[in-house]
């Protein structure tokens, strides 16, 4: 990364382009008069490190609550209320998928391992509010519970 840093004439001269290429490049500061640094870089960045900050804040606290020992309560989870659904090893488990998801979106440098891994568990969580689907998903299934069911005629 090139530590270059422009002035506020730059912009306005020949420099111009020198600073937006470094902008599309990932990132370009400017030094504004009274001392300020600014910074520039493609909003795609921009949404990429607010994503990872919003989601290391939301595990953190998650880890914070989970080392209680004790299932949390809808208050402690904060923005993570959707998944009061959820017994304390599948939080656990979810804070460690939370947590995988995390470290490869920052490598990745992309979220969508982390909008997937969280979408993902969001969907099973309001299924889990339907008292029938809890009890299908969580149920422990015996025998008479299956039947038996004729191959299916694919010939027409």
């Amino acid at each position: 990364m090139d530590d270059t840093i422009f002035q506020p004439s730059d912009l306005a001269g020949a420099k111009r382009t020198e600073f937006l290429d470094a902008a599309r490049e990932g990132l370009a500061r400017l030094r504004d008069k009274d001392g300020t640094s600014l910074v520039m870089l493609p909003e795609s960045k921009l949404q990429l490190l607010q994503t990872l900050t919003k989601w290391w804040e939301c595990y953190t606290n998650l880890e914070s609550v989970l080392q209680r020992g004790a299932r949390p309560k809808v208050a402690d989870l904060g923005e993570l209320a959707w998944l009061r659904q959820f017994d304390l090893d599948d939080l656990r488990e979810f804070s460690d998928e939370l947590h995988e998801a995390l470290i490869a979106a920052g490598a990745d440098g992309d979220a969508r391992v982390l909008n997937e891994c969280v979408h993902q568990w969001h969907v099973t969580a309001r299924q889990l509010e339907d008292p029938l689907r809890r009890s299908i998903l969580l149920g422990n299934p015996v025998g008479e519970d299956f039947i038996e069911v004729d191959e299916p005629n694919v010939d027409g």
